[in-house]
């Protein structure tokens, strides 16, 4: 059984997106798939939208496989319930599958679950989310990150993507892809959610490290080492390196890697220019190096983000 948990202004896409996915895979696996949708409080729960669900009470949970929980305008105050956080605790002892989508992350990071694991919610929280839990391993650009039996995902429609994933390690791979057929999607999404945020919002950068970051944009060939930018802000390495992450939500090495990406796949796709020198003029010099970097960010080699631009 499925198990989606909800509370007063979740977000309607983050449960309704991964109930249709279930639905669809059972129903082409032929083994039709069980799923509730649960609440602390049972019956109409309004979404952010307006638009209610019918919930059951926690105590009709029983027998669940999975655990989904929604994401939200309301996820602040269902984080800080007991009665909720120790449903999700009970549920992860009895080793039910834990799993949530956008900003339901804060339910498990609250619950303990997510401490010294590896996780994701969606990029726009990110920086209150490693200020708020510093014990969880936040990778801010993934779709979807699993780490055991632990599954958390980025904003909203990324819930869809997480749920066929487990679809593939319920029903396998077939399934999965003809779920995704169904609902006319990819079965696989290509890339991380930098390509949906503006590269954490580096593209138009605020606050002090603005001005610097402008100019490492206008520099992406010079070294753009940790010392190199902490004195070009007037800081010491160390003090530079903590205020940095703690302004922008990432590290001074990974912010300049996405400059670079950003700049170096807009040259890839808009252009005939030789990868080689797109990989040495945007500063990953070789361009095996550049070619791992997209594959992190965006799942494709520069050369297949080539083909695909020019066949749009």
């Amino acid at each position: 059984m499925i198990g989606v948990l909800i509370f007063p202004d979740f977000q309607l896409l983050d449960a309704s997106g991964p109930i249709s996915v279930f639905e669809i895979a059972g129903r082409l696996a032929g083994k039709p798939t069980s799923i509730r949708v649960i609440a602390e409080a049972p019956g109409a729960v309004r979404s952010s939208s307006g638009v209610e669900m019918l919930a059951r009470g926690l105590r009709s949970a029983s027998g669940l496989s999975t655990l989904i929980v929604a994401g939200g305008e309301g996820v602040v105050a269902a984080s800080k319930s007991a009665r909720q956080l120790a449903f999700v605790r009970s549920a992860a002892r009895r080793g039910v599958r834990i799993a949530s989508v956008c900003s339901g992350a804060y339910v498990l990071a609250e619950a303990g679950l997510l401490d010294g694991r590896r996780a994701t919610t969606h990029w726009r929280r990110t920086r209150h989310f490693l200020a708020t839990y510093p014990k969880v391993k936040l990778e801010s650009d993934r779709i979807f990150v699993r780490d055991g039996d632990i599954w958390t995902s980025a904003g909203i429609s990324a819930g869809i993507d997480l749920a066929l994933a487990m679809v593939a390690e319920d029903f396998g791979e077939e399934i999965s892809r003809q779920t995704a057929r169904q609902l006319v999607l990819y079965a696989r999404r290509s890339g991380g959610q930098s390509q949906f945020s503006s590269l954490l919002e580096l593209k138009a950068p605020t606050g002090r490290f603005a001005p610097l970051l402008t100019w490492a944009r206008e520099n992406l060939d010079a070294p753009l080492t940790v010392e190199h930018l902490a004195d070009k802000a007037g800081m010491s390495s160390r003090h530079f390196t903590r205020a940095f992450v703690a302004e922008t939500g990432t590290t001074p090495f990974k912010a300049v890697e996405r400059l670079r990406l950003e700049v170096a796949r807009q040259r890839v796709q808009s252009s005939s220019e030789a990868i080689e020198r797109v990989a040495q003029s945007t500063g990953f010099r070789d361009p095996e190096r550049m070619r791992r970097a997209f594959l992190r960010a965006f799942g494709q080699p520069p050369q297949s983000l080539r083909r695909a631009a020019r066949a749009r």
